[in-house]
């Protein structure tokens, strides 16, 4: 039987995909939005229950790894916040952690797995490739998970493990930079520890790292995303593309449908849709933040998500209520 407190039975409708002028779907969802100071200023849904954010807990997770050793810089400290898509670059980018620790793919404990990119992963088919530990969408941060092992004199056979003392240091950090306790620990897709948080703490996470100082190691890892944002998704991906045309901005996605980002001056924003479509994710996050007077090219484009039918456009995904 499942832990978690009762959901309550209607969330609010954040998001209509409208085909030809008519509404056939509508997503459910939480979204959360803290002031500078830390106050709600905006609270949709159900903000305060515990969620899996999942890849959107990397941030934090990486903040963990730094205050334990583990000694990166730029693109390699954004690709161990990754849910990479796989490209050349990032494949790369995870050896070079690995070679750095005295370590191989082989020492990756997160399952074989085709690229997520799918030009990539065509590539990879067409090359005869198979799936790989080192193709995994995780593997950035297993990799840095390992080379802080070796930083830090752990043992690196068991670094999943719950118990083990890399796990440890990272739940303390998620729930230092959250302000609350884990809710519940399961197992994300990759095979790692998966914290649960609500989507407040969430959010207090994203902004205690947005407005650490540049010289600690939350402000050098939020100083590589915001740098390297193709190594922390891709480089067709679209928060790649909101962090890169929004300046200052830090986010992470993750799978279901969660996704949180800072602004540089500690405005947060952080969501969840309820069914886990991603598709309306991006929407909702830009309308979120036009409502703080955030607007630009990219932000504008990913407001409505086009519909198509024989080829042409004929609807949109919309945000509602914002």
């Amino acid at each position: 039987m499942s832990s978690q407190p009762p959901q309550p039975a209607h969330l609010p409708v954040v998001a209509e995909v409208v085909r030809s002028g008519f509404v056939e779907c509508r997503h459910h969802g939480s979204v959360v939005v803290l002031d500078a100071d830390g106050s709600t200023a905006l609270a949709v849904g159900d903000v305060e229950s515990p969620i899996y954010p999942r890849s959107a807990n990397k941030p934090m997770q990486a903040a963990g790894m730094l205050h334990s050793g583990l000694d990166l810089e730029g693109e390699l400290l954004a690709l161990a916040t990754a849910s990479h898509s796989g490209e050349e670059f990032h494949v790369a980018g995870v050896r070079r952690i690995l070679a750095g620790a005295g370590l191989t793919e082989d020492d990756l404990r997160c399952p074989p797995d085709w690229p997520a990119g799918e030009a990539a992963r065509d590539a990879l088919v067409r090359a005869g490739g198979e799936p790989a530990r080192v193709t995994m969408n995780c593997s950035g941060k297993h990799a840095a998970m390992l080379a802080t092992c070796v930083a830090a004199g752990w043992p690196t056979q068991t670094y999943l493990d719950p118990g083990h003392p890399l796990q440890k240091a990272i739940r303390e950090s998620v729930e230092r930079l959250a302000a609350e306790k884990v809710a519940h620990t399961g197992v994300d897709g990759c095979g790692a520890p998966l914290f649960a948080l609500s989507l407040t703490g969430l959010a207090r996470g994203f902004q205690a790292m947005a407005l650490a100082p540049e010289d600690s190691p939350e402000g050098r890892l939020v100083a590589a995303v915001r740098a390297h944002p193709a190594y922390v998704s891709g480089s067709t991906r679209d928060e790649a593309a909101l962090i890169g045309a929004t300046p200052g901005l830090f986010a992470k996605s993750g799978a279901e449908a969660c996704y949180a980002v800072a602004l540089p001056d500690g405005r947060t924003v952080a969501l969840k849709i309820e069914d886990g479509g991603q598709r309306a994710r991006p929407v909702v996050m830009a309308a979120a933040l036009r409502r703080l007077g955030v607007t630009n090219a990219v932000v504008e484009e990913q407001a409505y998500a086009v519909q198509t039918g024989g080829g042409v456009p004929v609807g949109e995904v919309r945000a509602v209520g914002f």
